[in-house]
């Protein structure tokens, strides 16, 4: 498999699969169960504790896609709770948890996490601090499954830095992405407050910023070689597919 039909291949199921974990009810009880109270913190200090004890701006400069006023409230409703450093590491076991309950067990894990390492420990992570930041999580060898997710979501990370990045150069900014995206209603859940319907001539300054991130992935990709890109395109679909029933 070349390197930009693996990137297209995977991109939309590690994104997608690792929405699943952040919108998933039985994440937000995690948090609950963890201190956390109802609403963004739980979200907001472990996915973004791993930049550590930060002010409020630095975060939504590094994540971007989230409007200012989610960032703020979510960051300080969880910073009374525990720790940046805890909590990441608190929000890395609810990744891993969920992926033991959603990963088919039918899927080689056990390949997965051997391709996915190999391509996270050769990223760049140059401009990328919140994939770096996760890239230096741990990641336990003795929960495969757990492992599994845990990587899924770090190049998730990756992909979403590159974005940010792809659409900034293309004269975009993150909010304007997010609309013409997802539209204006799936915007203001995403914490941006009464956005305005982007201009139809923006739309050719997105798609550019999509090939753009794909570009940017491809170094990464670069470490697997054809067999390699194929397999793991593969296993990414199998992994993120629906559970058979039992």
């Amino acid at each position: 498999m070349e390197i930009f039909e693996c990137v297209d291949a995977v991109a939309r199921p590690l994104h997608d699969f690792g929405d699943e974990f952040m919108s998933d009810e039985a994440t937000s009880a995690t948090g609950l169960r963890a201190g956390f109270p109802p609403g963004r913190g739980f979200y907001c200090r472990g996915r973004f504790g791993v930049l550590g004890e930060v002010p409020v701006p630095v975060v939504q400069a590094v994540q971007g896609f989230l409007g200012p006023g989610l960032i703020s409230a979510g960051w300080s409703a969880g910073r009374a709770v525990m720790s940046a450093g805890d909590a990441a590491a608190c929000y890395a076991r609810a990744i891993r948890q969920w992926g033991r309950t959603h990963i088919p067990a039918d899927v080689d894990v056990e390949h997965f996490n051997r391709l996915a390492r190999q391509l996270i420990d050769a990223a760049d992570a140059d401009a990328l601090p919140l994939f770096a930041g996760w890239r230096a999580q741990p990641c336990p060898d003795d929960d495969p499954v757990g492992a599994a997710m845990q990587r899924v979501h770090v190049l998730r990370e990756h992909r979403g830095a590159c974005h940010l990045a792809a659409v900034r150069l293309c004269g975009l900014t993150a909010q304007a992405a997010m609309v013409i995206n997802l539209g204006t209603e799936q915007a203001t859940h995403y914490g941006w407050e009464q956005p305005d319907p982007a201009a139809a001539t923006l739309l050719p300054r997105w798609q550019r910023a999509e090939r753009l991130t794909t570009e940017l992935q491809a170094p990464l990709y670069a470490a697997l070689t054809p067999r390699q890109r194929t397999e793991f395109a593969q296993l990414v679909t199998a992994l993120t597919a629906a559970p058979t029933p039992t």
